[in-house]
């Protein structure tokens, strides 16, 4: 999988718990969905048609009613469902979901699996500012889901993060490598 995508993909609050439920076999009608994310409508809504152009799900053709039509997985939705998946699963509770659906703190996660540079991360990342990435480090560096280290092997001190406890977990859910890629 992309970076890239996973980028895309969490920038909604609800799209990862959306695909997991589908995934889980949820009904693919929004009551059904709306209720079991606990979102609002306007969030979900709003996730939900991100997902869709995303290509991840798509309307069910032949079922539902027009006002109140059924989605789908698309083939390659069903891919990044598994991880969605394996992502809410390995962090269980809404107190974990909080930070999750955080635009950048599964992408930041994915990409710290060991010791990595500020600009490192930064670069990697591609659009992220300084300051959503400062907040998100902040954000789970204060629920120990990544480590500040300081790499003094060089002449000038630097802090580099990696994922542990929770955000090693997602770390290894995300599994970048793992997944095909997916051209957006």
């Amino acid at each position: 999988m992309e970076l890239d995508l996973l980028v895309k993909l969490t920038s909604k609050a609800w799209s990862l718990k959306i695909l997991a439920l589908l995934n889980d076999g949820v009904p693919g009608r929004q009551a059904p969905l709306i209720a079991a994310t606990g979102a609002s409508r306007t969030s979900f809504a709003n996730s939900l048609e991100h997902l869709i152009r995303l290509g991840m799900i798509e309307k069910n053709p032949g079922h539902g009613h027009p006002l109140r039509p059924e989605f789908r997985l698309t083939p390659q939705g069903a891919v990044v469902a598994a991880m969605a998946g394996r992502i809410l699963r390995s962090v269980p509770g809404d107190d974990a979901f909080s930070v999750l659906k955080r635009s950048w703190a599964v992408p930041i996660l994915a990409v710290t699996q060991r010791p990595t540079r500020y600009s490192v991360i930064k670069s990697e990342l591609g659009r992220i500012t300084d300051r959503a990435l400062s907040q998100s480090l902040g954000v789970l560096e204060d629920r120990d889901w990544l480590k500040r280290d300081f790499d003094l092997s060089q002449r000038s001190p630097f802090p580099t993060y990696h994922a542990v406890n929770e955000g090693l977990k997602v770390n290894q859910a995300v599994s970048l490598h793992d997944l095909p890629g997916v051209n957006l």
